[in-house]
């Protein structure tokens, strides 16, 4: 128990910086987004699928993605997903046609696969009950949305787009190496041996796994959602610069890395499903809200920093339900069939709110949309978990 202890801080700080940076990473579309439509002539719902793309393999790819890291251990699996995202970064920098755009934005997806090494390994160093205290920890590393809203435009305007990436592609090789250098796998993990495809049946089968993919569809699809398409619904809606909108969407995402490992906390002292209970009823309640459109900075911007602190909140809330119903030794495969629930969860409102838009002119109803949506989760926890060794 001693040597789990000694190594719990330095590998949970190494797990959530490369989280942190693969994020930035998978993120690099979404805050040129107003850029590339102008440059590219785009239409509303040709800029939603572009910033929509990169989600497809960040989601699906965690899959394979959690197995191979219950086979091989999160240290190799961190650097591989580092090394590997080089290519796509780059080649995203300097394609200049939407075709190529879209190609390599969909391999760009890449580096969002780490979630799925990430809650195997984290939880491996920590005893269960601090597990959701861990996973909360880790799961802040989604902050690199931020970092990406913040620098990404900056740096672009700064020293060209292929600049830009090329330093994106350094970050990541460096952080590869740190990875490989610095950490290791918990002693208290061991590789699975059995093949991957009756790992994949015997996930399938928990009725756990469809439960927290459905719960995670909603919570963490709605940050991915709002983290990769914002920066495009604030210049459509209120006109502001790419660098001031990036600015804002990072403030958005500073929420949600903040209230992540204090819904993963909360759930370790009250429970998952209370915690999910308020993020859940908190979401409703402020996508009512946007969709009575409020006016800019103070009024809008409470609003949607409220949201991303209700949905950081109830990602927290659902890996802590994941490490309350399923063993360790399957947390690896059932995290890729949950992340994957989650990232595909962040594909479809961007496509949806494009061709709201498109159609429409406003985000009326998409924001109503997800209010039904985020109700029909709470009211499903409710009747799912109630019994689970807590009473609302």
């Amino acid at each position: 128990m001693s040597e789990l202890r000694k190594g719990q801080v330095s590998n949970l700080a190494l797990a959530t910086a490369a989280f942190a940076v693969t994020f930035w990473a998978w993120n690099l579309i979404g805050p040129l987004a107003g850029s590339y439509s102008r440059q590219l002539g785009l239409s509303p719902t040709q800029t939603s699928l572009l910033v929509a793309i990169p989600v497809v393999v960040g989601s699906l790819g965690r899959i394979p993605v959690g197995v191979l890291t219950d086979r091989l251990g999160g240290r190799r699996m961190f650097a591989a997903v580092c090394f590997v995202s080089i290519v796509p970064v780059l080649f995203v920098g300097w394609s200049a046609s939407y075709g190529w755009l879209l190609f390599w934005g969909f391999l760009l997806g890449i580096p969002g696969t780490s979630f799925a090494v990430g809650v195997p390994f984290v939880n491996a160093w920590y005893e269960p009950a601090r597990r959701g205290f861990a996973t909360g920890v880790f799961g802040a590393g989604m902050g690199g949305t931020a970092l990406s809203s913040f620098f990404t435009p900056r740096l672009v305007e700064d020293f060209g787009r292929p600049a830009a990436h090329v330093l994106m592609a350094a970050v990541l090789a460096l952080m590869g190496v740190i990875v490989l250098g610095g950490s290791r796998d918990s002693p208290a993990w061991s590789a699975a041996t059995a093949s991957a495809l009756p790992r994949m049946r015997e996930a399938v089968r928990i009725k756990a796994t469809w439960q927290c993919a459905f719960l995670y569809a909603v919570t963490f699809g709605g940050f991915v959602a709002f983290s990769t398409y914002l920066p495009t619904l604030l210049q459509n809606v209120y006109r502001f610069a790419q660098t001031d909108a990036g600015l804002r969407t990072a403030g958005f995402s500073i929420a949600a890395v903040v209230s992540r490992p204090l819904g993963g906390a909360l759930s370790d002292r009250i429970g998952p499903a209370r915690v999910l209970f308020v993020a859940l009823g908190g979401t409703v309640v402020m996508a009512l809200v946007l969709a009575l459109r409020p006016p800019p900075e103070a009024p809008a911007g409470a609003s949607f920093v409220l949201m991303a602190f209700f949905l950081g909140l109830g990602t927290g809330g659902v890996f802590a339900l994941v490490a309350k119903l399923v063993e360790a030794s399957r947390v690896g495969t059932v995290t890729g069939l949950v992340g994957a629930a989650g990232g595909l969860g962040g594909y479809f409102p961007p496509l949806v709110m494009g061709a709201v838009y498109t159609v429409s002119g406003a985000y009326t109803i998409g924001y109503l949309l997800l209010a039904v949506t985020a109700l029909v989760a709470l009211a499903y926890t409710y009747r799912a978990f109630r019994t689970l060794q807590e009473r609302f």
